[in-house]
């Protein structure tokens, strides 16, 4: 039994157009590059063919680690689920830092689609997992290098 692996819809469509992008563009190109480099004679030592010989296999590895992903990814579309109040996957959640006073908001997305600058948090990361099957109003501790840190959960969004 294959583990399913929860993913948004972006983070889905990302890989798709990565993938198309790879299949499409560059697997064609590097085959050409492979070619022409051929055609020059002496295997050996041309510095070309071994790049691009570089290139295929690091193209090809991409391409099969994508579809790996894509074939155990269960997408999860939040926006078509009731908006409960209940942090679950791919909600955006707002944090108040109990101690400091700030908020901080983030998404929980997949592990390959987490992007700090970018506010989204790994469901397996200490806040996820923290937060995950709260509700509004709740104050979780997560455990930090700086140590425990209190946030009460102030919304649950369905973006």
């Amino acid at each position: 039994m294959m583990r399913k692996v929860p993913m948004t819809v972006i983070g889905a469509e990302k890989l798709r157009q990565e993938l198309n992008q790879l299949k499409n563009v560059e697997r064609p190109r590097i085959i050409n590059a492979i070619a022409e480099a051929r055609a020059h004679g002496d295997l050996k030592e041309n510095a070309e063919y071994h790049a691009a010989r570089e290139q295929q296999s690091f193209v090809e590895g991409r391409i099969q680690e994508i579809e790996s992903k894509l074939s155990t990814a269960q997408v999860i579309d939040v926006t078509q689920i009731e908006n409960t109040d209940k942090v679950i996957f791919g909600t955006t959640v707002s944090l108040l830092n109990v101690k400091t006073e700030e908020t901080m908001t983030y998404k929980i997305v997949g592990e390959d689609e987490a992007d700090v600058k970018q506010k989204m948090i790994s469901v397996t990361s200490p806040i996820a997992r923290a937060i995950i099957g709260k509700f509004v109003g709740d104050v979780v501790e997560v455990q930090t290098p700086e140590g425990a840190l209190s946030y009460e959960i102030v919304e649950v969004e369905h973006l």
